[in-house]
């Protein structure tokens, strides 16, 4: 009797370390003991295959857990790239509407126009730094090459065309359309895919977002009318200045004609531009023909000029 009660203590004192062991290591994995009494050398390979097999679950969800984390991390990081440009895109949208709201002061509307192209060519620049990154190397080969994968873009149309405002002292509100139409895009896709659950979003934004993404070929069109009517309004104003200094009037009239033709010859732009100056052909062409025959020659050199 004395030996069974001593077992019994022992037995509860072996119970009361596993417990221990266990809350202090949770991973630990206890056999239960089989009724029959097999040889020391087969549980000794059975209790080694069981820790083996245990360590290659552990680090299989350790591995696991490493994955779903760089993956976790990338989301993040594609996440902070597209708030930055919702954000930036944003901030240029109103700063824009706040450009041509007729009952700012003047001074107020020049800077807020300044600061739209300025955020354009930041957003736009920042958009090819992401996409495309740097050169590979810093010499001639290098640079031309990784121009040419990036002229054709519409990021860097838009920065060029915004730094061309930036820079000039012209103060033309019709320039901001463009500006305003792919500000606009940018933040009604921000909002479409990631607010679409928010009770404020769905009140107010949802329809007016959609409509802006089933309408993008729409402001496509618009922009490119607005581009070039830029162009002409840019030939006019610096036909005006061409008294006071015939430098600066070819230098800007360079710089139009190859940001048109640009324009007109980019993927991303050029059924737009082609479609308007095939509309303008039909309408000029007929009144030179009708009205000032004389003039079908110098308007056909200097179409060829300005789109070849």
């Amino acid at each position: 009797m004395e030996l069974v009660l001593s077992v019994n203590v022992v037995y509860m004192q072996f119970l009361a370390m596993i417990r221990l062991l266990y809350l202090y290591d949770p991973d630990l994995v206890v056999e239960a003991m089989s009724s029959s009494t097999p040889s020391a050398s087969s549980s000794t390979s059975s209790s080694a295959n069981e820790s083996t097999r245990a360590r290659n679950a552990g680090s299989t969800t350790r591995s696991s857990r490493a994955s779903a984390a760089a993956t976790s991390n990338t989301t993040s990081m594609r996440w902070d790239r597209q708030t930055i440009q919702f954000s930036v895109n944003a901030w240029v949208f109103i700063v824009a509407v706040l450009a041509i709201f007729p009952l700012v002061t003047r001074t107020l509307s020049i800077r807020a126009y300044r600061l739209s192209f300025m955020g354009t060519a930041c957003s736009a620049l920042y958009s090819l730094y992401a996409l495309y990154g740097i050169p590979r190397a810093w010499n001639l080969q290098a640079i031309q090459v990784y121009f040419q994968s990036i002229i054709t873009t519409k990021d860097f149309i838009y920065f060029i065309y915004s730094l061309t405002f930036v820079t000039s002292h012209l103060c033309l509100k019709f320039a901001l359309i463009p500006i305003l139409c792919r500000a606009l895009e940018h933040v009604a896709k921000f909002l479409r895919r990631n607010f679409n659950r928010s009770t404020l979003y769905r009140k107010y934004l949802e329809n007016p977002c959609l409509w802006v993404e089933s309408n993008t070929t729409t402001l496509s069109i618009l922009s490119s009318h607005a581009e070039i009517g830029v162009g002409f309004l840019l030939i006019i104003s610096l036909s005006v200045m061409l008294l006071s200094s015939v430098t600066s009037f070819f230098y800007w009239l360079t710089i139009v004609r190859m940001l048109l033709k640009l324009m007109y010859r980019a993927p991303v732009t050029t059924g737009y531009h082609q479609s308007v100056w095939a509309k303008i052909g039909r309408m000029v062409n007929p009144l030179v023909q009708q009205y000032a025959p004389f003039l079908n020659g110098p308007v056909s050199a200097i179409q060829r000029w300005w789109l070849t």
